[in-house]
């Protein structure tokens, strides 16, 4: 295993078969990716925190915990981490399976090399847009907690594309009042357009 920053993307290789690990290893370092490789779901699961960016290759028949039992618990804990599943021939059914609750993609055996690192490469993007919307939607929420309760009122019919002297007339004050509400609504929610901050509504 090495030991790489937990800012690092990370490939998560968890498998039961001691030469497929082996293998893996060789893989990802030939291609200089990072990696941690397990050989069981309770040792990953032991480890696992979802804070860290990555994929996770995933034997879909294991003793114990099985690459389904994994992907099930991880939905329980809430951890968004895009799953590969490795597959034989009559796994396919539990592949298609797995993936209607969320996995990105199954791979069967044997596999090449060039082919399990497109779909990793794929999964590896998958995370970084997912981590992205993350983080701007807990931006944007921020953003929405400084607003005042009457600000929040004028943002929430501002949206919704109403003229200043509508929502005057359905919050029951005068026009510059919401004129003076909507422009800190504006600086608070750092939006340069009207466009802009429907936007960020959309978002939450």
């Amino acid at each position: 295993m090495r030991n790489q920053s937990k800012q690092a993307p990370t490939v998560f290789i968890v498998d039961d078969d001691a030469a497929i690990r082996s293998a893996m290893q060789a893989l990802m370092e030939s291609v200089d990716l990072p990696y941690e490789i397990f050989d069981s779901a309770d040792d990953f699961l032991a480890r696992e925190t979802r804070q860290r960016p990555g994929c996770l290759v995933l034997d879909i028949r294991m003793p114990g915990l099985s690459g389904l039992d994994l992907q099930q618990e991880l939905i329980r804990r809430e951890n968004t981490l895009p799953i590969i599943f490795i597959t034989g021939h009559g796994d396919v059914p539990m592949a298609v399976k797995a993936m209607q609750k969320g996995a990105v993609d199954f791979i069967q055996k044997p596999f090449r090399d060039q082919e399990l690192l497109e779909r990793i490469g794929k999964a590896l993007a998958t995370d970084k847009k997912r981590r992205e919307k993350r983080e701007r939607i807990s931006e944007v929420a921020d953003r929405l907690a400084t607003l005042t309760k009457r600000e929040r009122e004028v943002f929430d019919l501002v949206v919704t594309g109403k003229p200043n002297k509508i929502i005057a007339y359905e919050l029951d004050v005068s026009q510059r009042t919401v004129e003076i509400h909507r422009a800190r609504v504006m600086d608070k929610m750092q939006a340069s357009s009207l466009a802009e901050l429907v936007k960020m509504h959309m978002t939450l």
